[in-house]
């Protein structure tokens, strides 16, 4: 018999991957895809799948804390939960939990299988179980995977996270450790994000702009524009420009500079008392 499943994540290729990968095993059928974590809730609730595919970082409500919200009800359908993510830090230790399973992205098909394998394992051991006591297959899970040890962990993942001094950047074929202060600003264009220094520059491997701003001082890193961050100790000259906007001069070598948006004019303002 077919598993069930659900497929949760605001990446549109990611899920076409997923999808594609669960169609090939002929034994898993996909019910429906979400794009948010509030999505999961609903459709967890809606479907009852056997097993969900639920990346860890979404707009809205993150993976962890779908899994909180579903775990706040005893009686709370519980599916077996395959995180998805593209930062190995959330994995392994994050996830040394029975129930619970991770893939990092991209995936990898065998990865996949050997998840898939591990759900039907745990499903079948839950089923013969019930069958046993007369319970809903459903109704040991919460209790079988450590409750209090997994909400310990999710609520660490959600305390703000202290800012380390170093960045990693990659450049050409090294990987260089930056200190924070030395970042003039970072950029992205075409999903890819630059990162300059006064002597180096190169990329970083986070997605977007907002994952490296929660790597950085929040106290001296600044989104001037959606495709800019700034560190306001690097500006060298604010610039007047057309109709009361302004764009930004940087001490890096090329002194580039760059625009400030309409709507962070304010807090522009507010920083340098204009």
């Amino acid at each position: 018999m077919a598993m069930t499943a659900l497929i949760i994540d605001d990446e549109e290729l990611a899920r076409e991957e997923l999808k594609y990968l669960l169609d090939t095993t002929g034994d898993v059928e996909v019910l429906a895809q979400g794009t948010n974590g509030i999505e999961a809730v609903d459709l967890i609730r809606t479907h009852q799948p056997d097993v969900v595919f639920l990346d860890v970082q979404m707009p809205g409500l993150d993976g962890f804390a779908v899994l909180k919200k579903l775990l706040e009800h005893s009686n709370e359908h519980l599916p077996q939960i395959i995180f998805a993510t593209a930062f190995d830090q959330y994995a392994v230790k994050a996830f040394d939990v029975n129930a619970i399973d991770y893939l990092l992205k991209p995936f990898d098909r065998d990865r996949v299988l050997q998840a898939l394998e591990r759900a039907r394992q745990r499903l079948q051991e839950l089923h013969s179980h019930a069958e046993g006591t007369g319970t809903d297959k459903h109704a040991d899970l919460t209790g079988d995977i450590r409750i209090g040890a997994l909400l310990k962990l999710i609520e660490q993942q959600q305390q703000p996270q202290r800012h380390s001094g170093k960045i990693v950047l990659q450049a050409q074929s090294r990987l260089l450790l930056v200190d924070q202060k030395d970042i003039c600003f970072a950029s992205i264009d075409e999903g890819v994000i630059t990162v300059v220094t006064p002597t180096i520059e190169g990329q970083s491997k986070c997605r977007t702009l907002e994952e490296l701003l929660e790597l950085l001082d929040p106290l001296i890193f600044w989104r001037a524009h959606r495709s800019f961050v700034v560190n306001i100790n690097h500006i060298k000259e604010v610039v007047p420009w057309f109709k009361s906007s302004y764009q930004l001069r940087m001490d890096d070598k090329k002194q580039t500079e760059i625009p400030v948006s309409r709507a962070q004019t304010r807090r522009l303002r507010e920083l340098f008392k204009l």
